[in-house]
């Protein structure tokens, strides 16, 4: 978990800053440059924050007293890439390729590195504004009140390495307590979407959230509203991504967030019967999300060098899977509880409400998909209704191509989810479940071992159809192509002799 030690924020409070942070050539030079004209400017933020932490990645933020215009002249002199698309918010940036990276280790490799200057500025909403308005400043203490946390209001001046922290993020960061400059309230009400960040670094950092910054979200949750989905979505998304999400995610359920931005999530807390005759679905679901993200590395190619990292996808279908379960609870004679149908329901409530966070259309797609067919493992086994085929006492061989054919790209994240689903605390019953989803995995490798499995598809395709049956394009080709397909999933590779008898005998049979 991230953390700065005591020592590290004495070094930086005696004046060792250039011990701590992993301030490169670039950053002196870029400091140098703005002195020369008259500006000042300072590394800032989420780069001070992460420096200390020891987690710095590529990206530089600094805060000037120049304006765009001249930090955009200034910049066009320092780097030949240079970008202006923030330029009314007061953000330009451009990339800068440096010398070796002297916290990498890596001898005479060069560096990239993007670079953004902002002018000291102070963004506000107005009551029922999605946008905010953007003021300019002219000190940096202006600019760093403003900012969402006081983790984030530090800085440090170039090109002499003054640390700056007029509000207390040292200690804050050393506490992992989040505070805000100025009263959250006010924080809040300046941009509301600084409550989700609050989720976010809760997730990403493991800090927690000052007592009246708890409050604060509690009060001020609906002013979340005015926020465009855009935003609401990458921070939630972030959120997700980060390596334990629980913390920020019970934070947006606690504070009432949760039930204005993502409300399927929250309505999991189904009020348990007297005789606990179900599992906690909030719960449960979270647990899913966990189990899946310590299963990620199975996305992995085998030829990779490098992890995968984080799988939004995958994780989105994780926390969501059982958001239909409140939809469809019916309490059973007997003291059972069910759900039926709370695949299809909740796929449904998914679509709708990725929909509305405007997620793409493939994020979609998938997400629901792997809602749909969370399920169908559960027909699999010894002791469950399932088709058998004598020899395995579980599917036939069809009804494993069909669990491929239906998965299609979502296979290996369906494996995933459908092994985090189990989360019964029976030793004995997760070990039948995970022996039984290495039985279909085994029995999936085998099939597509001798018969392309991952790209089914009929023994004749669509012009050699056309052309056998004498017929034009047109539906009646589709509906030949879906016979042999499901055809070729029934009895497996039918090579191109018996598929054309087949074809031959269907077709004459439509004929009649």
């Amino acid at each position: 978990m991230a953390h700065v030690s005591r020592a590290k924020l004495n070094a930086v409070q005696a004046g060792g800053l250039s011990e701590l942070l992993r301030v490169t050539p670039v950053a002196n030079r870029l400091g140098q440059l703005f002195a020369d004209a008259g500006h000042e400017i300072y590394l800032v933020g989420g780069s001070v924050r992460d420096a200390l932490l020891n987690r710095l990645g590529s990206d530089l933020d600094f805060t000037t007293s120049a304006r765009p215009d001249e930090v955009e002249a200034l910049l066009r002199s320092f780097s030949p890439s240079v970008w202006t698309i923030g330029k009314e918010f007061g953000t330009i940036g451009c990339q800068v390729v440096d010398g070796p990276d002297p916290g990498a280790g890596s001898a005479g490799q060069a560096v990239s590195w993007l670079v953004e200057v902002t002018t000291f500025r102070s963004d506000a909403y107005a009551a029922d504004s999605r946008k905010p308005a953007v003021a300019f400043g002219d000190t940096l203490e202006d600019d760093l009140v403003r900012r969402d946390f006081t983790v984030n209001a530090m800085a440090v001046s170039l090109p002499d390495l003054r640390f700056c922290d007029p509000f207390g993020g040292l200690d804050d960061l050393a506490a992992k307590v989040l505070r805000t400059p100025g009263t959250p309230e006010t924080s809040f009400s300046d941009d509301p979407l600084r409550m989700m960040r609050a989720a976010r670094f809760a997730a990403q950092l493991g800090f927690t959230p000052a007592p009246e910054v708890t409050a604060a979200m509690t009060a001020m949750a609906g002013r979340i509203d005015i926020i465009s989905a855009e935003r609401v979505r990458e921070e939630l998304s972030k959120t997700l991504l980060a390596d334990r999400p629980r913390p920020g995610l019970d934070l947006l359920v606690n504070t009432g967030l949760a039930a204005r931005v993502l409300p399927e999530l929250p309505a999991l807390r189904l009020e348990r019967d007297e005789h606990h005759r179900h599992k906690d679905v909030y719960d449960h679901s979270l647990i899913v999300l966990e189990q899946a993200i310590e299963l990620e590395h199975r996305l992995t190619p085998a030829e990779a060098t490098e992890p995968a990292g984080p799988d939004l996808v995958l994780r989105l279908a994780a926390l969501l899977h059982d958001i239909g379960k409140p939809a469809t609870r019916k309490f059973e004679a007997g003291g059972k509880v069910s759900f039926h149908h709370h695949d299809v329901v909740g796929a449904k409530l998914a679509r709708k409400r990725m929909t509305a966070l405007r997620f793409s259309s493939d994020q979609i797609a998938a997400v629901t998909e792997l809602i749909t067919l969370h399920l169908r493992f559960h027909g699999y086994g010894p002791g469950e209704e399932a088709t058998t085929d004598g020899e395995h006492g579980v599917w036939t061989d069809s009804a494993v191509r069909r669990y491929v054919r239906d998965a299609g790209d979502q296979l290996e994240r369906l494996h995933i989810l459908t092994r985090a689903d189990c989360t019964t605390r029976n030793r004995a019953k997760a070990a039948r479940l995970w022996a039984a989803y290495d039985d279909l995995e085994a029995r999936i490798a085998e099939l597509a071992a001798s018969e392309e499995l991952a790209s089914l598809r009929p023994d004749l395709d669509g012009r050699q159809i056309m052309d056998l049956l004498q017929i034009p394009p047109g539906p009646l080709v589709g509906q030949a192509y879906r016979y042999l397909l499901e055809l070729r999933i029934d009895e497996g590779p039918l090579g191109p002799d018996r598929a054309e008898a087949a074809l031959r005998s269907w077709w004459a049979e439509q004929q009649a």
